[in-house]
Formats: structure tokens, C-alpha cells, sequence
């Protein structure tokens, strides 16, 4: 009988036992994170800097999931050049993905959002900022893997508006490989500065 899972109950182990996920250990599979990162422009470092302001201004009020939404990932992603076209934002959007066995469907509704359609943006849904990532990363994974689109290469981010982590996926080899960044924190060691850097990097790579 097939059981019914939601994607939130979702960890690592269970992808791995239903779909055959793997993390790679090859330093070489995800080094986007790391090599070749654009410079940014005068505007976008004042638009980063922006962003900080408005994040420290909130962060001492513990701020709720949507504040953090719209006065955080938004005001990113749009500094990123991800709401012109040829990207688009689709929000909760529903995915479901059958397990290797044909013994689990997993289900779920993606709050924010696809980009183009190899780049995938998760803001994790929580109470409060501070959240762990530990959550959001298998959904993440679990929607890329469910992707309708031909892509074998995918990207995603996992934020909760403090921390931000990057996801390359290979869905297409023996069994499915991912890999991730490190974690970057907002307004630490120019946190910030970089993430806008990397999804860039990721959009020079996915706008094709």
C-alpha cells in the first residue's frame, strides 16, 4: 500500500532510502560556489549594504517568516536580476514525487519559488528567522528532483532570510549526486556580499 509522506517530514536519509540520493565528496562537482564569482557593481554593493540595514533593523524584533520574505530575499533576488524576464517567480506551487519502489508519494507545495527552470529559491517555512536549514535542504532537494523540465544539471538556495545555503543536483547519472556550500550568514564575514555573488554566478550559468 503506498503511504503518503509531506515533503516538511522530509530528511536526508529518507531521499536517500526512497530515490537513491547521494551527497558527492568530489570537491570538483560544485566549485560554482567558489570560482568565478562576478564582481559587483557600485549600485549592487549599496544594494547589498541596503539590505543589511533593513535586516539588522528587523532582527532585533525576531521577525516573522513573511518580514523576513519582503524585506530580505525579495529585495536579493530582485538585486540578483531574477524578476526581468527571461526569469519568472511562480509561488506555491504544488510538486509530487513517487519513490523508487513505487511505495511513497511525497507531497508538498513550494511557497517561493522556480526561476527559469533550473534554479530553484526555497524560503523555509518557519516562525522565526533563526531557523535551522537542516529543514529546508531536502525539501529543496526533494522539489528539484520532482522538477518538470529537462534540466540534468540543477541549482537551488535554501535561506531563511539569516542563513543562506547553495544545492547543485545531478539528476541524471546512476543515482541522483548533490552537493552543497557552505552555509553564508547574513552579516557575517560579507555574507551577504557573497551570496548576491553566487546567484549570480548561478544565473550566468542557468540563463542559457
Amino acid at each position: 500500500m503506498r503511504q503518503t509522506v509531506a515533503i516538511e517530514k522530509l530528511s536526508i536519509v529518507s531521499l536517500e532510502q526512497q530515490f537513491g540520493l547521494k551527497r558527492t565528496a568530489e570537491t570538483d562537482f560544485f566549485s560554482e560556489w567558489q570560482t568565478s564569482l562576478p564582481t559587483l557593481s557600485e549600485y549592487e554593493q549599496a544594494r547589498v549594504q541596503h539590505i543589511l540595514s533593513i535586516y539588522e533593523n528587523f532582527e532585533k524584533r525576531a521577525a516573522l517568516e513573511n518580514t523576513v520574505n519582503l524585506t530580505v530575499v525579495s529585495p536579493l533576488l530582485d538585486a540578483a536580476g531574477l524578476f526581468l524576464p527571461p526569469f519568472y517567480i511562480e509561488t506555491e506551487k504544488s510538486v509530487e514525487i513517487v519513490g523508487k519502489d513505487n511505495d511513497i508519494t511525497i507531497k508538498g507545495r513550494l511557497d517561493m519559488a522556480i526561476i527559469k527552470d533550473s534554479l530553484w529559491v526555497l524560503t523555509i517555512e518557519s516562525k522565526r528567522a533563526g531557523f535551522s536549514l537542516v529543514v529546508g535542504i531536502p525539501q529543496v532537494l526533494a522539489y528539484m528532483l520532482a522538477a518538470p523540465t529537462a534540466q540534468k544539471i540543477l541549482y537551488g538556495m535554501v535561506t531563511n532570510g539569516r542563513n543562506f545555503v547553495f544545492i547543485k543536483l545531478d539528476r541524471y547519472s546512476a543515482a541522483p549526486v548533490y552537493s552543497q556550500s557552505k552555509e553564508f550568514i547574513i552579516d557575517q564575514d560579507n555574507g551577504l556580499t557573497q551570496t548576491l555573488q553566487i546567484i549570480k554566478r548561478l544565473v550566468g550559468i542557468t540563463d542559457v
